[in-house]
């Protein structure tokens, strides 16, 4: 059985999902209204609440003859712990590190500048 944590960000990875994760912040939606924006079938759209719901990211019920949408944001404080951990280090300084590279694979013979 796969880690929960890999089930979460296996399910993050797809922008699609995370589009439809933002949709319900909002509220609770009919499987319908989630994929009213969306420019595919009815059927990918269920495949991709269908891995949202195995991650436990949202939850899903029948009300009458529709199907509900709910977001699950318990589900991301795994994931959100294991992210803070990374949160100790400083921002990487990527204009410092192409003048270090730049130093360090320039032509010895070239003049600095």
């Amino acid at each position: 059985m796969a880690d929960p944590l890999d089930t979460v960000f296996a399910a993050l990875a797809d922008p699609t999902r995370r589009r439809i994760l933002s949709m319900l912040l909002e509220d609770d939606m009919a499987v319908t209204d989630v994929a009213h924006p969306f420019e595919m079938s009815l059927a990918a759209i269920s495949k991709h609440l269908t891995i949202l719901a195995n991650a436990g990211l949202i939850s899903q019920e029948k009300r009458g003859r529709v199907k509900w949408c709910k977001l699950e944001p318990d589900a991301l404080r795994d994931a959100s712990v294991w992210m803070q951990a990374f949160g100790q280090f400083d921002r990487f300084d990527l204009d410092g590190f192409e003048r270090f590279l730049e130093t360090e694979l320039s032509d010895p013979a070239e003049p600095q500048g």
